[in-house]
């Protein structure tokens, strides 16, 4: 009896070491997670239960449970590379089968979907044409295609025109290239239906008290409404504009684009006493432009930047939760599958619930702690060789019965 006591706990050092040099060879494995061993002892028992003096037959491995904790987060140059912080798993799409990871080291396929180094695609929410997160999960796939243009129709102009300005002499004729015949000028580049650039100019002469003059050029063609004497606007005593905005312009470009209608917006212009200063200047058209970056936010929001100065939002990273991570079934590759165990995936958005936030290029490494493991090592080898000790006294007491004579 004492032969097979001993063995079995020959056996549970063996698992032991077995765990820990699992644990140590994937101390730097990104997302790994460390598992513990543990024991139960054995007892021989009856229909009546177990004797008060029963001797215990050994010992058995009771399980291998894996630990969760948060391993530590190493930033990384690459963007796509994601860590969670707090619990939860990224889920990935392997050929329709949904895993589970806490490994974030992902690329873009020849397809453009995002994907880690087995080719298993992450999973998001996705967002409709308008930007807005649905609630339909699918893969993240980056389009590397050109966005098309979109002609200017707004330009906000938000300037200050200087009060104590001298007022340009009725009889001067306008004219762009004569400085004396207008007060200030600012300049913006609008874009037509096909992406392509014209600069507008806009030209502002001082007419009277608290009212002006303003004349539009785009690509040096004249395009204001008034024109050739301009538009009109004023202001009022307090500075504050009274009329006259908005003006609306029309150009037509050349080229094949489409007519150009465009609305000037002056109600954030004001006329005080302080030198001519323009504090914004802004359009709403744009050119075509391509794929420049993606960025990810801590709540796993992705938006897609582009050349045009233009972004997007592509979706929203779903992380995935269980009641209970150490029923997963762990399957290899740094990933884990659902069980029985486990329960059925909590799935939400980073930051939600009991999911964690996400870091943007960075990874979580391995949760392993090299000091614990050797520690460990060093208590399994002792148990080992004292199992092996108690094999060795078991053998001599045999061998001692068997030489009685």
């Amino acid at each position: 009896m004492p032969f097979r006591i001993a063995l079995s706990g020959l056996n549970a050092a063996s698992a032991e070491l077995k765990v820990i040099g699992n644990n140590v060879a994937n101390s730097s494995t990104t997302g790994f997670k460390e598992s513990r061993a543990e024991f139960t002892d054995i007892f021989a028992s009856s229909n009546l239960g177990v004797s008060a003096n029963a001797i215990g037959t050994g010992v058995r491995v009771s399980s291998v449970s894996q630990q969760f904790t948060q391993g530590n987060v190493g930033f990384t140059d690459n963007n796509l590379d994601l860590a969670i912080s707090g619990q939860g798993f990224f889920i990935m799409n392997d050929n329709g089968i949904n895993v589970y990871s806490r490994a974030g080291a992902l690329g873009v396929d020849r397809s453009g979907f995002v994907v880690n180094n087995q080719q298993q695609q992450l999973t998001i929410f996705q967002a409709d044409q308008t930007g807005n997160i649905t609630g339909a999960t699918g893969p993240l796939q980056l389009d590397r295609s050109d966005i098309a243009p979109a002609a200017t129709t707004l330009i906000d102009v938000q300037a200050n025109l200087d009060a104590s300005a001298t007022a340009v002499p009725a009889a001067t004729v306008f004219n762009p290239s004569d400085a004396t015949s207008y007060n200030n000028s600012t300049s913006l580049t609008v874009f037509d239906s096909l992406g392509s650039p014209h600069l507008n100019t806009m030209y502002f002469r001082k007419t009277a008290d608290n009212t002006w003059d303003v004349f539009q050029y785009v690509d040096g063609v004249q395009v204001n409404g008034g024109a050739p004497a301009g538009d009109t606007i004023t202001f009022n005593s307090l500075g504050a504009i009274t009329g006259g905005s908005p003006v609306a312009l029309n150009f037509t470009p050349s080229g094949g684009a489409a007519a150009m209608n465009m609305t000037v917006d002056f109600n954030n212009t004001s006329q005080y006493g302080s030198p001519f200063s323009v504090s914004a200047l802004s359009q709403d058209g744009f050119a075509t432009g391509r794929l420049s970056g993606i960025d990810f936010s801590d709540t796993g929001v992705i938006t897609s930047r582009f050349t045009n100065g233009q972004s997007r939002t592509l979706g929203q990273i779903a992380i995935a939760t269980f009641n209970n991570e150490q029923g997963l079934r762990q399957m290899g590759d740094t990933s884990w599958a659902e069980s029985f165990d486990s329960g059925a995936p909590l799935v939400g958005s980073p930051g939600s619930g009991a999911a964690g936030l996400i870091e943007s290029g960075a990874l979580e490494g391995s949760n392993v702690d090299l000091t614990e493991e050797l520690v460990g090592m060093i208590t399994a080898q002792r148990n080992f060789q004292a199992n092996a000790q108690v094999i060795t006294t078991a053998d001599t007491v045999t061998q001692t019965i068997i030489n009685i004579r």
